[in-house]
């Protein structure tokens, strides 16, 4: 039967946030913030193992104690240059270990959404563990969005949020298709693992997700995810 694992794709600096430090290790409620999507992951029922793609010159990781997720946690010192080039590489490095088989699932995760639940995580699983292609968490657009028409912020036009969603993680897809997507987008720029797997000529599934679950790219998201996870942990 096939297997899932997730992988975290953390090689990158984050440097939106405006912090010497790497973006995965600023602290978020007392932990790195790549704890917490750690945490999520591998208490899951279904996972059966996660894997962390660091950068080769990381040397944060090892200043904290991992030794909670020891069962499941495999740390790959593989990252690139962008991230899919992290995740292309992680899943090369897995197979090559014998880590995973060819019709896997491979759930692909931000360190920088650290606000992910078990609920979301189990129905992402539960409803794509049938599907054809796989997919995806997303949420649908409610804001009103303006097209920039320039290098003054002058509005050309409003674009229709009728049916567009805003892209999450986890995005989940076999071992072998999200492998060979992502070999084949080397020459066209893809922002996701879904953007990959499309342009296949897939369609990925959007299974609906939360508005907690965003992504820390300011500081600000860093406040927010703070109150957040303090609020779960304490009801």
């Amino acid at each position: 039967m096939s297997k899932f694992f997730a992988l975290i794709p953390a090689a990158g600096s984050g440097a939106r946030m405006g912090n010497e430090l790497p973006k995965q290790y600023l602290a978020l409620n007392s932990r790195p913030m790549i704890y917490h999507a750690i945490c999520t992951l591998c208490q899951n029922q279904f996972i059966a193992g996660v894997f962390v793609v660091l950068a080769p010159s990381d040397g944060e990781w090892h200043k904290y104690d991992w030794s909670e997720f020891s069962e499941k946690l495999v740390v790959l010192s593989c990252g690139g240059l962008t991230r899919a080039d992290s995740v292309l590489n992680g899943l090369t490095a897995a197979k090559q270990k014998n880590l995973v088989d060819s019709n896997d699932w491979i759930l692909v995760h931000d360190a920088a959404r650290p606000c992910l639940t078990s609920i979301q995580l189990d129905k992402l699983i539960n409803e794509l563990s049938i599907d054809e292609v796989g997919g995806l968490l997303a949420v649908p657009v409610a804001d009103t969005l303006k097209r920039c028409s320039n290098t003054e912020n002058r509005v050309a036009h409003t674009e229709s949020r009728e049916n567009l969603w805003q892209a999450q993680t986890p995005q989940m897809f076999r071992y072998d298709l999200l492998t060979h997507a992502l070999r084949s987008a080397t020459s066209i720029n893809v922002t996701d693992d879904a953007g990959a797997v499309e342009a296949l000529g897939f369609h990925p599934k959007l299974v609906l997700g939360d508005a907690y679950n965003f992504k820390v790219t300011y500081p600000q998201d860093l406040a927010l995810a703070e109150l957040i996870i303090q609020k779960r942990n304490n009801p």
